[in-house]
């Protein structure tokens, strides 16, 4: 439910409160005052493209901000926790969301919800849940045939919904294993190609078996040996400058003469310093015992270790070229025989696959059916309703049906709905995008909502000028149903008809003041004589007239 809401700068409203609450509220005022920019701002709030041409001329942003009592547990609640934001707590079960919207000239907009900066489409996610929105684009939309089986199913309640899901489950079950099977099947010698080809890739690699980081190893092993002499010499220098078999000037044997003279002395720092020394012997004769047994190994390999080497290098190399890197070579060792076996069981995976997409047409073809039996039988109980509701709506020999007949088949089902009105007696039913007037559509739009609420309630509706191209008793049983709407749902409507308004428990006025340069609005709720005037205005275009004001008395009376 909205509790409130702020707009500033935002069409031709500088800034204004709407106090709105439960029930039913009527949003009057005359025109050009910005009745529209209420629903606006709204949309803004619930996501809609932000329009530049909404801030106000001379201003530099436009802001919206609204107060929505929720509950604190289910999707808006989880919705505002995944973007960050919190509910304002109010009691054990319901808490205060905020959301705002700010929008510049240059066309940027920024959002809120809960307290923390969110994308727009967070907005969008929460409108599916707080608020339907009724304005001449939704009736033309009821046009549509999808938006007209979205009807008849959200009348269907649970029933329907569960066929529906269990439909769409079947239906991509049955997709999935159909595609996979036309991939087998278009592809199959791309795919014999692909497993020949890998099948060669593979003996090649398990004749070669490389090992993880054997092309540096080899590499590194091959440039020590093709400067084999260059190296000996090296570590041939240093070995005897470390220690050599004479021992007379090597570090080792200086080392052990300076640690000699030390510990002869009688004193605690130069025997620390001995310890030192004695450990700078040690680390000699380690080191030169090192360069021993590398001179061993080159020793050891010759000429003939090198071309072993440089052919091994060559059989990786193969290897590096086909694949890119050992490591991708490697790689494809670990993953090549399941995708092998894979593409070397064909043959039998389409038989499996065959069979398993056999099985799930029939259960497509099984949930299709549950799914069109349960529509149909909503579809009659729904043309009955929503037949009396238009007869309480000023259309008392109007008849409406809603047709369910063999459709395209889609993740939707296979049905096409089809909502049909025949407005007189002796007319044939024709649908409602070709043959309903706009003020027919306005009222079986109302009668199909009043109907539907019963099963598929909507916290908040937003009507705007539902009631274009109606008049006298139709427009009072307009403002009856909104007013018995209001009774589970929150109502907004904004109308300019007194017959509409009388029924609000809450009118709120959107008044224009001009100062010569820029055109301002603001929203005041109106009772008692204030309200009255402005229903003689709505009647008269005269807030004084007497006969108005009368008129007006009367409709109020009617209402209460």
């Amino acid at each position: 439910m909205i509790e409130e809401m702020r707009l500033r700068d935002l069409g031709v409203i500088a800034e204004a409160v709407l106090p709105i609450g439960p029930g039913f509220t009527a949003i009057t005022g005359e025109t050009g005052a910005g009745k529209t920019m209420v629903v606006t701002g709204l949309g803004l709030l619930l996501g809609a493209r932000a329009d530049s041409g909404a801030v106000r001329a001379g201003a530099s942003q436009a802001s919206v901000a609204g107060v929505w009592v929720v509950p604190n547990t289910g999707r808006v609640a989880e919705t505002v926790a995944d973007a960050g934001g919190e509910l304002e707590p109010l009691d054990d079960r319901r808490g205060e969301l905020y959301l705002s919207r700010t929008l510049t000239a240059e066309g940027r907009s920024r959002a809120s919800v809960g307290g923390r900066a969110a994308p727009a489409g967070v907005l969008a996610d929460l409108a599916e849940e707080l608020v339907v929105v009724h304005g001449q684009s939704e009736q033309l939309r009821l046009r549509s045939a999808a938006a007209q089986r979205d009807a008849l199913d959200r009348f269907g309640g649970s029933a329907i919904a569960e066929a529906r899901s269990a439909y769409a489950e079947a239906w991509e079950r049955w997709r999935a294993l159909d595609a996979q099977l036309e991939e087998i099947t278009a592809n199959r010698e791309r795919r014999q190609a692909e497993a020949e080809d890998l099948r060669a890739a593979l003996a090649l690699i398990e004749a070669t078996d490389p090992q993880p980081g054997e092309d540096e190893a080899l590499t590194e092993r091959a440039e020590r040996l093709a400067n084999a002499e260059e190296l000996r010499l090296a570590a041939s220098l240093a070995r005897a400058a470390l220690s050599d078999e004479e021992g007379e000037n090597d570090i080792s044997s200086l080392a052990a003469e300076a640690r000699r003279a030390l510990e002869r002395a009688a004193d605690p720092q130069l025997a620390a310093l001995a310890e030192g020394i004695a450990e700078l012997g040690y680390r000699a004769t380690d080191i030169a015992g090192q360069l021993s047994a590398y001179l061993a190994d080159l020793d050891e390999s010759g000429p003939h270790e090198l071309a072993a080497v440089e052919e091994r290098r060559a059989a990786l190399g193969a290897l590096i070229r086909a694949h890119g890197s050992l490591d991708a070579a490697l790689e494809l060792w670990n993953t090549g025989s399941a995708r092998l076996a894979e593409l070397d069981d064909d043959g039998e995976r389409v038989e499996r696959l065959t069979t398993e997409r056999d099985e799930a047409r029939a259960a497509l073809d099984e949930a299709a059916t549950v799914l069109t039996r349960r529509r149909t039988d909503a579809a009659e109980r729904l043309g009955a309703a929503v037949t009396e509701e238009l007869h309480a709506l000023a259309m008392p020999d109007a008849r409406l049906e809603v047709s369910v007949s063999p459709g395209a088949e889609s993740a939707h089902g296979r049905d096409d709905v089809a909502i049909l009105l025949a407005p007189h007696p002796g007319a044939e039913p024709r649908s409602v995008s070709r043959g309903a007037s706009g003020g027919e559509l306005s009222r079986v739009m109302l009668a199909i909502e009043v109907v539907i609420s019963a099963t598929d309630p909507v916290p908040t509706f937003v009507f705007d000028e539902v009631d274009a191209g109606i008049g006298g008793a139709a427009a009072i049983e307009v403002g009856r149903r909104l007013a018995r709407l209001a009774r589970t749902s929150q109502v907004i409507a904004v109308t300019h008809l007194a017959q509409v308004a009388a029924f609000a428990g809450n009118h709120l006025t959107v008044v224009k003041s001009n100062d010569g340069q820029v055109t301002a609005s603001s929203v005041r709720r109106l009772e008692g004589a204030e309200r009255e005037a402005e229903m003689a205005r709505l009647l008269s275009g005269l807030a004084d007239s007497d006969a108005a004001l009368e008129h007006a008395r009367e409709l109020l009376a009617l209402a209460d």
